[in-house]
């Protein structure tokens, strides 16, 4: 399957993740999964643009849109599994569907927050997480490119001369930092949701800053580590909206036990 250059366009300048802009709790990694091959990133932007021709919006269901994207195309423990999963939906959300390891983390928080008993965390994924009906949860991307973990930039071989940035990952952040950051903190302030989570960032004094100039006043605290239990982050009150800014993605480190932290834990810590 061929990347389709009007449908990758669209997908760069209007897909920000899945779920619901009116979600209580709003994860937002630093880039898109996957993108391990070129046919898994044409399954998403093609279907991403046939859904927004029919409907428009900037967040999909993210159930949906894995119903249209093939488990082959996947990486990781996926790829061996093939026989056993028609396709990515099955893979996550069916009932023989396989843990997220990092979506376990963010359901704990939630839950933790809220001071809830923690739910069947296999079931709350397939039923309930990041859905568009429930606008509990959403998944928002800062970059919207599908990276893998190996963090290789597979894009600079698309013959698409009109898209120049795309010819390093740093071109390609520098062209799309400014207009995405000031399109979600836009919809922070309109939407007001209770708490907005960035996750895995690498560039938090870029952020601090841009948050700062939008929410004029914004002050951040640093609250440090808890070795296994809070990570370090950032903390800041957007006029009725939590914004908490890490490092740390939730989930182990080369599953690494002590690379971790407590996840329900650290959504007490916040709402306390």
């Amino acid at each position: 399957m061929l990347i389709e250059e009007k449908a990758f366009r669209n997908w760069i300048d209007n897909f920000y993740g899945y779920g619901s802009w009116h979600a209580r709790f709003w994860f937002i990694g630093y880039e898109e999964g996957g993108g391990d091959v070129p046919e898994e990133v044409a399954e998403k932007v093609n279907y991403f643009y046939r859904m927004q021709a029919a409907h428009g919006g900037t967040l999909c269901d993210i159930r949906e849109l894995y119903r249209h994207l093939s488990l082959s195309t996947g990486a990781g423990p996926a790829r061996n599994k093939e026989s056993l999963f028609a396709n990515r939906y099955d893979y996550r959300f069916s009932s023989n569907a396989i843990q997220n390891g990092v979506w376990k983390n963010l359901i704990a928080f939630v839950h933790g927050y809220r001071n809830e008993k923690l739910p069947d965390l296999l079931a709350y994924q397939r039923h309930s997480f990041a859905s568009p009906s429930a606008r509990n949860e959403s998944l928002i991307r800062l970059y919207p490119l599908p990276s893998p973990h190996n963090h290789a930039w597979y894009y600079s071989w698309l013959d698409l001369p009109q898209l120049g940035f795309l010819k390093s990952r740093t071109l390609y952040q520098e062209h799309l930092y400014e207009r995405r950051m000031h399109d979600i903190l836009s919809n922070i302030s309109t939407y007001k949701p209770e708490v907005v989570l960035m996750y895995g960032m690498d560039n938090i004094n870029k952020l601090k800053k841009s948050i700062q100039d939008f929410f004029d006043g914004a002050k951040f605290k640093m609250i440090k580590a808890t070795r296994q239990l809070i990570p370090q982050h950032h903390r800041a009150d957007l006029r009725g909206t939590t914004m908490l800014i890490t490092t740390q993605i939730p989930a182990l480190r080369h599953n690494r036990i002590e690379t971790g932290f407590d996840w329900e834990e650290f959504g007490k810590s916040v709402k306390s």
